[in-house]
């Protein structure tokens, strides 16, 4: 798949997975600047396709309108960072990123997710002062987990319960 490719998608899943706001954005307007966009990055040569795909098969994997919302997010951000050492002086890299940086702003609740994620794998495990934190809210960590789990097996449940299958 091409850099053109990976784009469409990309603003197309968040397109139909985030309605009104996002439908703002026109991709049929976008495509020329894409294609413009491709021509710059020269993205028809012939290692683009070594490797697989960069964010489509990551995108896969996440299937609730909140969890791709994370995910969106992040990789909505890492256009722009490309997109940041680009001419910006050329008309169709201006319109991509101040699309893009609409589309940030509508998942911006994913945006912070994406940040406490990211905060989580820093924290020093081995700190023992960390260490007496997290002992300390394990209990209630687990609760959380606890009303998630029982949540998630009434639903079933009530699932169940309508369908006349």
């Amino acid at each position: 798949m091409t850099f053109q490719t990976y784009t469409l998608f990309v603003l197309s899943v968040i397109m139909i997975s985030f309605g009104p706001v996002e439908n703002r954005l026109n991709l049929l307007q976008l495509q020329n600047d894409i294609d413009k966009l491709k021509a710059d990055f020269n993205s028809s040569h012939s290692d683009v396709a070594d490797g697989g795909p960069i964010f489509t098969e990551r995108l896969s994997s996440w299937t609730e309108r909140n969890e791709k919302r994370i995910i969106l997010s992040q990789i909505i951000s890492m256009y722009l960072k490309m997109l940041e050492n680009t001419d910006r002086s050329k008309a169709h890299v201006r319109n991509i990123s101040e699309e893009l940086h609409t589309l940030k702003e509508s998942l911006s609740d994913g945006s912070k997710k994406m940040e406490d994620l990211k905060d989580l794998t820093k924290l020093q495990m081995s700190d023992l002062k960390i260490q007496r934190k997290a002992v300390n809210e394990l209990f209630s960590v687990l609760q959380k987990l606890g009303d998630i789990s029982s949540s998630q097996k009434r639903k079933r449940s009530q699932c169940q319960r309508l369908c006349k299958c």
